[in-house]
């Protein structure tokens, strides 16, 4: 739970720190990218993990995790352009994603299905803490000091977070055979999701959709991809077993999975940019925006979790109630506009993070559930690893559509007499990096506009920041509506989840688990 917390605390301090950061190193364009990198890495990292630590045991890769996470902490710290920060925050993602495939595993090692509801709520609501957490505490740092020290945060929390590990975590292995690395299945899943998420983010924001650059790489990722397919079907030892996708459950639950995590990250991260943005809030004040959300989240986390354990097991409901919840509150949000009061706005995120508690548990037992114990650690890790994908994919979808909806709201709010008086360099400028909504300091350029300019300037300026102001406010409207139409495309899938009984053991033959995923004759019963 110490080493989830120190991972899931650093999404989002950075996510409160990210308009900050744009205004010192630029690249408004690149907005994202600082997320999306480390969830790219983080994706990578979480599938290959959960095989390693199936074969190897789960101590050794959760320290070594750790380190990683450390290490590239520091260097974030010491960046001076997006392209360090970008680099780098892939490297965090690496450390990150080998601690979060173990840290659902492990629960699943420590106790059988039917017990697992409570502590995956435990979990989650751990996740959720450290949400609640980071935002003021993101915001503190770089409003009191400066956004370096949401990445050093990271480095003493993380060096006695591994001398916790050394000490008192047991060395947990499921079997003590020996096994291969699907080493060609790794490099080719790495060919299939980094060309296609810099397609996705690159798409209508560098290079038209129709490019050959943009083709290509969307060409290239499906080859990767049928590529990737055939090499696990013929590989002993596949990183993810084709096998789990036999099963209906797991279909239905990677499926909600993947899209639920559009949604969620379409949330945390674009929220503290409305604040600080259209609302124009400091940092620290949008983070305690967040701190409703989050509490949402670990409440319904805690009480979903409950009730799975202590209602027979039943969890089909929790998942269709949860998502459900999430459309409603995205569909709130993209009613916002820069007249919002904050309590209108609190609600709205309340109503998310909700949603999201009572359905982050619920589709990680029913997979844990729908497989055998020696295929524990692949199966959590596809949770996961198709969350964080789809958080990924979402923030490369959203941050183009944002990006492209930004530009040319913001050329039709400012009347043609105003762009006949203003330089159109001043103009790209603004496109490119509005910075002048994030802090007083980034708008010493247009006051000086504005003494260029005569008697009129001041007012020039203040319509310039109105339509600023609108852009964002429309370009996050529509971010917020794409979101919502997602999650309601999940919450249609989740009405096809199959409910079986929750095992109360950790290794049993069910027939019920369908062909393919059972644990095999000779298996151990626990």
């Amino acid at each position: 739970m110490l080493a989830m917390f120190l991972s899931s605390l650093d999404q989002t301090v950075v996510g409160t720190a990210m308009p900050r950061i744009i205004v010192d190193l630029g690249g408004f364009s690149q907005y994202t990218w600082v997320t999306t990198a480390y969830i790219i890495t983080s994706a990578v990292a979480v599938p290959i993990t959960g095989k390693l630590v199936d074969m190897y045991g789960r101590k050794n890769f959760y320290i070594a995790g750790l380190a990683i996470f450390i290490l590239f902490s520091l260097a974030c710290s010491l960046s001076n352009s997006m392209t360090q920060i970008i680099i780098f925050r892939g490297g965090q993602g690496i450390g990150a994603g080998v601690m979060m495939a173990n840290a659902f595993t492990v629960v699943g090692d420590l106790f059988p299905p039917a017990e697992r509801g409570k502590y995956q709520g435990y979990m989650s609501g751990i996740f959720g803490l450290s949400s609640i957490i980071g935002p003021t505490l993101g915001g503190f740092l770089t409003d009191s000091l400066s956004w370096h020290w949401v990445f050093i945060i990271n480095i003493p929390l993380g060096l006695l977070v591994i001398i916790l590990f050394i000490k008192y975590f047991p060395s947990l292995r499921p079997d003590n055979l020996q096994h291969s690395v699907d080493y060609p299945g790794v490099a080719v899943l790495i060919l299939t999701v980094v060309p296609l998420l810099i397609a996705l983010t690159s798409g209508g924001v560098e290079y038209s959709w129709a490019s050959a650059q943009i083709i290509g790489l969307f060409a290239f990722s499906t080859i990767m991809l049928v590529v990737f397919i055939w090499i696990e079907s013929h590989t002993q030892e596949p990183i993810i077993p084709l096998s789990l996708f036999k099963n209906r459950i797991v279909i239905v639950s990677v499926a909600t999975i993947f899209l639920t995590g559009i949604g969620m990250f379409g949330a945390i991260i674009f929220i503290p940019l409305f604040f600080q943005g259209v609302l124009g809030t400091s940092a620290t004040t949008s983070g305690n925006i967040l701190i409703p959300m989050m509490l949402g989240m670990v409440g319904g986390s805690f009480i979903s979790g409950q009730v799975i354990s202590r209602a027979w097991g039943h969890y089909r409901i929790n998942g269709i109630l949860g998502t459900a919840l999430m459309g409603v509150g995205l569909g709130l949000l993209t009613r916002m506009d820069i007249n919002t009061p904050y309590s209108t706005a609190i609600r709205n995120t309340v109503i998310i993070g909700f949603g999201l508690g009572v359905t982050m548990p619920v589709f990680t037992i029913a997979m844990q559930n729908a497989v055998p114990y020696r295929m524990l650690g692949v199966a959590s890790s596809a949770t996961a690893f198709f969350r964080s994908m789809g958080g990924a994919v979402g923030l490369a979808i959203l941050g183009s559509v944002m990006n492209n909806r930004f530009a040319q709201e913001f050329l039709s709010q400012v009347p043609d007499k105003i762009k006949a008086l203003v330089p159109p360099d001043h103009l790209t400028a603004l496109v490119q990096n509005p910075q002048a909504l994030i802090t007083t300091q980034a708008q010493s350029p247009m006051q000086g506009l504005a003494g260029q300019l005569g008697a009129d300037g001041p007012a020039i300026v203040q319509q310039l920041l109105q339509a600023l102001r609108q852009a964002l406010s429309l370009a996050l409207s529509e971010v917020f509506l794409i979101s919502l139409i997602i999650v309601g495309a999940a919450l249609l899938v989740s009405f096809f989840l199959k409910e079986i009984p929750l095992r109360k053991h950790n290794l049993a033959d069910d027939p019920a688990l369908g062909p393919g995923v059972g644990p095999g004759p000779g298996t151990p019963d626990n």
